[in-house]
């Protein structure tokens, strides 16, 4: 019996002419696609790849089944927005998965809004990170995301996701009170060689952000302390152990202590939200209206 997944997986090379731009655009390792067009072959009975150059193409057997892999996955794609939409009601499970800053900041008024417009709607909210998100929402695990792009380094969905800007905002260094430069309304971040930084694990988009706006000052990071949430980062700023950058919905509540400084350049951060574009329903609608409102 084909699984979804596996299917998803050859309609995916299919597209993208290899295994490591497959496995990027759906958010998974080339070794987890490998595994699972692995167990397609030998499930369907035939070849379904072979080598090409450097790269890998699909057999005839591999382009029948890829055929029919895009008709199923459109059909499936289509019943449920049907059932979504039937009557455009908003009731149901709504799975939501979001940005801390954004769970915390955006969140409850609008849950509060959905829950007294659209009693019927049951709403259920995880926290995390865009790189553990993304794969949950284009299995079908998740419905609707709140996630970070920062413009110096833009966030890359899959084809077949709607991005739609909910927040856009300035991003600050957090530094002690006591730090040399904090009597300084901004500061380029190549004043800052030496600093300790705090931030959230490597492969996030914080991350990923913090490290390209260093190098492109000619600055190599010292991340030595890596945690999640913007206010356990905030906590080591205000001991004068580490600096931070902190978009500006972050910055309260703060510690006593903390100076938010304004970035040269200018740092800013998008967030936004996302959901499965052949998979937009009544309470995904209702959720980012209730946002925006």
């Amino acid at each position: 019996m084909f699984t979804l997944d596996r299917l998803r997986a050859l309609a995916a090379v299919a597209v993208h002419g290899s295994i490591a731009q497959a496995a990027r655009s759906m958010h998974m390792t080339p070794s987890g696609v490998s595994q699972q067009l692995a167990k397609l072959e030998r499930e369907a009975g035939h070849p379904l790849l072979e080598p090409h150059g450097r790269s890998v193409r699909l057999t005839h057997a591999g382009r029948i089944l890829a055929g029919h892999a895009d008709r199923l996955l459109a059909q499936l794609a289509a019943a449920q927005a049907d059932l979504a939409d039937l009557g455009d009601e908003v009731l149901g499970p709504l799975r939501i998965g979001g940005v801390g800053s954004a769970v915390r900041t955006l969140l409850p008024d609008a849950l509060a809004a959905l829950a007294a417009e659209h009693p019927r709607l049951t709403p259920t909210v995880v926290d995390g990170e865009a790189v553990d998100l993304l794969p949950r929402l284009l299995s079908g695990e998740l419905d609707l995301l709140l996630i970070e792009s920062w413009a110096n380094r833009p966030l890359t969905v899959p084809e077949g996701v709607t991005l739609r800007t909910l927040v856009s905002e300035d991003v600050y260094v957090a530094v002690s009170d006591r730090h040399p430069l904090a009597d300084r309304e901004s500061v380029d971040l190549a004043d800052l060689p030496d600093t300790v930084w705090a931030c959230c694990p490597p492969g996030t988009e914080p991350y990923e952000a913090l490290v390209q706006a260093l190098r492109a000052r000619g600055v190599e990071p010292g991340i030595r302390y890596s945690v999640a949430e913007h206010l356990t980062q905030l906590a080591l700023v205000a001991r004068n152990l580490a600096a931070s950058l902190i978009p500006a919905m972050s910055r309260h509540p703060a510690p006593p202590g903390v100076r938010f400084l304004h970035t040269r350049p200018p740092l800013r951060r998008d967030v936004r939200a996302a959901w499965l574009t052949l998979n937009e329903s009544p309470p995904v609608r209702a959720c980012v209206a209730a946002i925006e409102a």
